[in-house]
């Protein structure tokens, strides 16, 4: 097998893509999606903010087709209940879904979809910093 047969076994964006977090927050709010918790990411954050795993669901948690997602802040945006002054207050805890992004196999699986992306995130830019692939494959989401 030569490079170039290897090669073509690769994504789109064996070399790597643009991205940088701005801290924004847009990803963070406006979606008509969830962000699906499981029961060690509520561990986490319940811990994080010192309250226990029952007083935390009670408060920022909903089921949603059998699975646990957080609230989100109806009167702004949708934004997520954790989403103050664009920072996030569980940022150390935050699920795993928060902490992929923009690696997301759906973000990923086409230039398209990447592009679309763009539209509403200021991180993915010509100017922003090469992402090479060793490390999108390292941060990447399955979710």
């Amino acid at each position: 097998m030569t490079g170039q047969d290897s090669d073509q076994s690769l994504p789109w964006y064996k070399d790597g893509l643009r991205f940088q977090c701005t801290e924004c927050g847009k990803c963070c709010t406006g979606s008509s999606s969830f962000v699906w918790v499981d029961e060690e990411e509520i561990a986490a954050m319940a811990d994080f903010l010192h309250i226990s795993v029952a007083a935390f669901k009670i408060k920022y948690i909903r089921r949603r087709d059998n699975r646990y997602a957080l609230v989100e802040k109806k009167s702004q945006n949708n934004a997520c209940i954790f989403l103050k002054d664009k920072k996030c207050l569980v940022y150390k805890a935050r699920p795993k879904q928060c902490s992929t992004f923009p690696w997301w196999n759906e973000l990923l699986k086409s230039e398209e979809s990447w592009r679309f992306a763009a539209q509403s995130c200021e991180g993915i830019n010509d100017s922003a910093p090469l992402v090479p692939y060793s490390q999108i494959v390292q941060l990447g989401s399955t979710t």
